[in-house]
């Protein structure tokens, strides 16, 4: 099995069908970029109820009926903005093994994805999701990131497992565990639960 027999089956960014993630450009991408932070800015201030549309337009500099010609209504708008939090920053780092680059990667995002804000932005996400195009959106963030690990073990010419392997008894476990279950697999052991999923997922 290999990283690139993976990557074409995992192509729709995990079962689920992501959208392809389009940035805008031009003014698009002003309006979203003063909109989003608007939403970040009177949430640290006021908190989430204190949002509403003509408060963020007015932050903004927009026109409330800019905001709802956009987004539709706050929920859309929140969803989106969570969307866009959840992508990753950049490539998972290189610790020189599957083993150590699996391990690390999970750590980090059961720590990210099980904290108040992870959750939040989770729950936003989900919520202006009638379609499933978020959740397939961040699932497939999640993939590219696990496709990245993948590639660069077998560049260095080890075995690896599939990507959808990978997802299903890594990334699921992780998702169902802050979603349905949360407990100490989500709490300050985390990182010991991550690690044993790695664990199972690659036996010695």
């Amino acid at each position: 099995m290999n990283a690139r027999k993976s990557a074409e089956a995992g192509t729709a960014g995990a079962k689920g069908g992501a959208r392809k993630a389009v940035r805008p450009g031009g003014r698009s991408a002003r309006v979203q970029e003063s909109v989003h932070r608007a939403v970040r800015e009177l949430t640290a201030e006021r908190g989430r109820d204190g949002l509403t549309v003509p408060a963020i337009a007015a932050r903004a500099e927009v026109t409330p009926s800019t905001v709802y010609r956009r987004w539709g209504d706050l929920q859309e708008l929140l969803s989106d903005v969570a969307v866009e939090r959840l992508r990753p920053e950049g490539p998972p780092e290189d610790h020189g093994s599957l083993r150590a680059d699996l391990g690390a990667w999970a750590e980090q995002f059961l720590e990210e994805m099980a904290s108040a804000a992870g959750r939040a932005y989770i729950r936003d996400a989900l919520a202006g999701d009638p379609d499933g195009g978020n959740a397939g959106q961040c699932s497939g963030y999640a993939a590219e990131q696990v496709r990245t690990v993948l590639d660069r073990a077998l560049a260095r010419g080890e075995a690896v497992p599939e990507l959808e392997e990978v997802m299903d008894h890594l990334v699921a476990p992780m998702m169902y565990r802050i979603l349905f279950r949360p407990g100490p697999e989500t709490g300050p052991g985390a990182v010991d639960y991550a690690r044993s999923l790695v664990e199972r997922l690659l036996p010695v």
